[in-house]
């Protein structure tokens, strides 16, 4: 079986252009802002200032920009991506499921936000996680932010771009059988409502973070995060 090019065709391209901009345009400050907490006041635990980190479906940058890393790489295929990332980003436009530009163990995370959903099939999940895998370093992580379809039911289908139904425990089992161990699996994380235009005060959202325990009264978003253990580990 041929495997996809790693180019995206310009109707593909050019129609990501178009969802992204009448979706995330109008609140891109205020999620620039809403990433900023969320990464101090939660996902900087996951980074070391030192790291390594890719940005898997990077959107608009709100994570790669904000979060402190050494080295930082990029992968979309909106053609628009490279106007939002900051200039140490490196931003690699093309299918996240062919071979990535990078040599084996370069990576200490990859993270990724609302992004698998968006992909055709399992099959092409199945090869992206594989190439995150070979690209993480022993030890490194793969941090995955996303709707939880048991949780959300028919609003899943409110985005023109939503393909692959996921929930934490098929995310989880999927990571497991391609190398990954796991090694936090929460349900219920975040609300589902950035791309619904609501915007909440940032310090409900910094109370929120420190409140685990009235995560599953609100969160409809899964987080899952996956290692790549050391051989010596298996």
């Amino acid at each position: 079986m041929d495997q996809p090019s790693n180019k995206p065709t310009g109707a593909l391209a050019n129609e990501l252009q178009n969802i992204y901009d009448l979706r995330f345009e109008h609140t891109s400050a205020y999620r620039n802002k809403v990433w900023k907490v969320l990464i101090d006041d939660y996902f900087s635990q996951y980074v070391k200032p030192d790291a390594s980190v890719l940005d898997l479906g990077c959107g608009y940058g709100e994570f790669i920009n904000n979060i402190r890393a050494q080295e930082k790489f990029a992968m979309d295929l909106n053609p628009r991506a490279k106007e939002f990332l900051a200039p140490q980003v490196s931003l690699f436009q093309q299918d996240c499921s062919a071979q990535w530009p990078l040599p084996d163990n370069k990576l200490d995370v990859v993270f990724t936000s609302n992004f698998f959903e968006h992909l055709p099939d399992k099959a092409t999940l199945r090869r992206t996680l594989i190439e995150a895998l070979r690209c993480l370093k022993p030890g490194g992580q793969l941090i995955a932010l996303g709707p939880n379809i048991r949780l959300i039911n028919g609003g899943y289908w409110d985005f023109w771009d939503h393909y692959l139904c996921l929930t934490d425990r098929s995310l989880a089992e999927g990571m497991r059988s391609n190398g990954f161990a796991i090694h936090t699996q929460i349900p219920a994380f975040l609300p589902y409502s950035m791309s619904l235009g609501r915007q909440y005060p940032l310090f409900a959202l910094k109370l929120y973070l420190k409140m685990p325990f009235v995560w599953p009264l609100f969160g409809r978003q899964f987080l899952v995060v996956g290692q790549k253990n050391s051989p010596s580990s298996k």
